[in-house]
């Protein structure tokens, strides 16, 4: 099992985002990496539920066709910076995203709390060693 953590995106004079308060960040986010096509076509399908994240690599578009529960949905580029996030409903098909290379599901509501949003970066490590 990996973990990810997440830098939140560099302060800059374009953000039109209102200042809020610092979202609590938990220091590490179990994440379970789908790597396989196999892994990837099944993402949360069957499931109830996700304890932290699941990283779709490589992929660009999700969809929640069949499953059971709403999603947070984060689309990164290649060095794994945060593209956009969205909440995607079950039954639902999600456009290719242009530059998307991966993808990370989550619980509808996981992202906020986590303070993944555009430009945040995501780290993943892997049985005790950092990887970007």
């Amino acid at each position: 099992m990996a973990t990810m953590k997440v830098s939140p995106p560099p302060p800059g004079p374009s953000r039109r985002e209102s200042p809020d308060p610092t979202p609590k960040i938990p220091s590490e986010i179990p994440l379970e990496i789908a790597e396989s096509a196999r892994a990837r076509r099944r993402g949360l399908l069957g499931r109830t539920g996700v304890t932290g994240a699941l990283l779709l690599s490589p992929a660009s578009s999700v969809h929640t066709v069949r499953m059971r529960f709403a999603i947070d949905v984060a689309y990164l580029d290649k060095k794994l910076r945060v593209l956009s996030v969205r909440t995607m409903r079950p039954g639902r098909v999600g456009l290719p995203r242009p530059r998307a290379r991966h993808v990370i599901e989550s619980e509808a509501g996981a992202m906020a709390r986590w303070g993944v949003r555009r430009g945040a970066r995501i780290v993943v490590s892997a049985a005790g060693r950092g990887t970007e």
